[in-house]
């Protein structure tokens, strides 16, 4: 009989239904079962030897929290009966009541904590003081989704444990060393981060919606052509990125998808009609490396009337110099198009990119002046000194894309114009380890009606260095904005097409924001974990009304 390995995570959930995913250590029939009749089942699907399930749990009620068992092959095996789990409340099916209220937490960068009671290098887990409020009062506050905005593994910096795990099953003198190599090496890297007690229960009561971002797979991931060239020339990096975005699919973004979008998907089914589905995600993951129109990572999500479209702003990149753009001309549409339909239909629009749209000003113009070196604009050597530096000092934000980044200034600012506007425009990111408020105005034509925000939020468990923390200062200040003008000069650039400011922040720690609504009223929260007798605690930093 198959047992539970991973999860479950809750990861839809609408009205009526919710989406459960499950990894089991055998093939069998996973199935979710609630008190009052609702669940569902589904057997496993096989891929590289690992069997995982995605089970559809219907009959469910509007407003209503329905507690749930996971039972595979008729036995229960969920909840855990080992410690800590029996502390734990139940695993429960949140409904939306189908009213005019959400709350979306969000936040990115997220390294494994270490096991439980072993000293902690990068200071308490947001995640974890988060699922300690939450079962501490089950029915109090808590998410109706928890967006993570990228880095949910890091495949190129393991842990030491995962070093040593590594170098007992290959030679770690050959590349690529300590980092992760294949498919199973990427489980490893899911189970030591979700195996975590406290995150393993929070995933499976708090909803969540997923995006990769460099680390996922390498750091730099697709910064540049030439990047991509070299990547490709060695004897490693094809498996790697392939079995990056195989464990992606199966891992996190399977569970993005409403439940019709999942039946729909010729993949999902290409998977579950074979025995081993491998051969099928490979090519389908091959593909994907190859070409970025050919997949679309990007999806939307309503909640009530709230609108989320989250964008994929690393494999949708096109990097030919002279044409580089941070998203493929079909993926631009896309996007326009979800911002579009059923205008009037939402109180407010949430875009989540993992890379932040604006950024402190000195960085925006360094980026920006460095695209125009790597262009070939000042000659040869130029290019080469502005690629080294790409790729030393991650320019590859937004910014780095000069026409994608005024693409979409032009979008937000039209999503936030008009008779049928929304509240608030706010686009979500990480990325950069601290958090920030900034707001863009539009020199030159009416401004929104809309209150247009950038909300940033990293890192959600990861190191802040002393010397980022001033950077990123100093990256803010009006020193810094005259010397990003030097560069703008020698670039020959001209003004944004937006300028901004800085209205919150720069705030440092590991940290979730929370945007509360209702109706066309929202409330930005920023918490911090912080280390208290007996556990941690998400301390609060700021609240702000964004719109009334």
């Amino acid at each position: 009989m198959a047992g539970l390995r991973l999860g479950p995570l809750l990861r839809y959930v609408d009205g009526s239904s919710a989406t459960v995913w499950a990894e089991t250590d055998g093939p069998g029939t996973v199935e979710v079962r609630c008190p009052d009749g609702a669940g569902g089942a589904s057997g496993t699907f096989q891929v590289c030897g690992h069997h995982y399930a995605l089970v559809r749990v219907t009959g469910l009620t509007p407003g209503t929290a329905t507690p749930y068992e996971v039972h595979v092959d008729g036995e229960r095996v969920w909840p855990l009966a080992r410690e800590p789990f029996p502390s734990f409340p139940p695993s429960v099916i949140r409904t939306p009541a189908g009213d005019d209220r959400a709350r979306i937490s969000f936040g990115s960068c997220r390294w494994a904590s270490p096991p439980t009671g072993e000293p902690d290098p990068v200071g308490p887990d947001a995640l974890d003081a988060l699922a300690k409020r939450i079962a501490a009062a089950p029915e109090g506050e808590r998410p109706d989704v928890l967006l993570l905005l990228g880095d949910q593994v890091y495949a190129d910096e393991t842990s030491d444990p995962t070093k040593e795990w590594l170098a007992a099953r290959r030679d770690l003198s050959e590349p690529p060393g300590s980092q992760v190599a294949d498919y199973e090496e990427y489980t490893h890297l899911y189970y030591e981060s979700w195996l975590d007690p406290q995150v393993r229960w929070l995933l499976s009561t708090v909803p969540t919606c997923m995006i990769f971002d460099d680390h996922d797979v390498i750091d730099d991931w697709n910064t540049s052509a030439s990047w991509v060239e070299d990547m490709r020339a060695t004897s490693w990096w094809h498996e790697r990125v392939v079995s990056g975005l195989m464990s992606y699919w199966v891992y996190q973004h399977l569970g993005n998808l409403s439940p019709a979008d999942v039946e729909a998907d010729p993949l999902y089914a290409a998977v579950r009609e074979t025995p081993d589905g491998t051969g099928a995600l490979r090519d389908f993951a091959a593909r994907a490396e190859s070409d970025a129109t050919a997949v679309r990572w990007s999806y939307r999500r309503d909640f009530g009337r709230v609108r989320l479209v989250m964008v994929d702003s690393r494999a949708a990149r096109v990097l030919e110099e002279g044409r580089r753009s941070m998203l493929d001309r079909d993926e631009a549409d896309w996007l326009r198009a979800q911002v579009s339909e059923d205008r009037g239909s939402y109180d407010h629009l949430l875009v989540g990119t993992s890379l932040p749209w604006l950024l402190p000003h000195l960085i925006h113009d360094v980026e920006e002046w460095d695209s125009v070196l790597c262009r070939g604009d000042k000659g040869p050597r130029w290019a080469r000194l502005g690629e080294k530096l790409r790729r030393a000092a991650d320019l590859e934000h937004w910014s780095a894309f000069p026409d994608s980044f005024a693409e979409l200034a032009e979008l937000l600012a039209d999503a936030g114009s008009g008779p049928d506007a929304p509240a608030t425009v706010c686009v979500l990111s990480g990325d950069v380890h601290h958090a920030y408020v900034a707001e863009p105005s539009w020199p030159g034509r009416a401004q929104p009606e809309a209150r247009v925000v950038q909300l940033t939020c990293s890192p959600v468990h990861n190191s802040i260095p002393a010397s980022m923390r001033a950077g990123f200062r100093f990256g803010w200040s009006a020193a810094a904005r005259s010397l990003g003008r030097v560069f703008r000069r020698h670039g020959g650039l001209g003004r944004p097409p937006v300028s901004w400011r800085r209205t919150g922040g720069p705030w440092f720690g590991n940290q979730l924001m929370t945007l509360a609504t209702r109706g066309r009223s929202a409330v930005l929260r920023l918490e911090h974990a912080q280390e208290e007798r007996g556990g941690v605690r998400l301390r609060r930093v700021m609240e702000r009304q964004l719109s009334r």
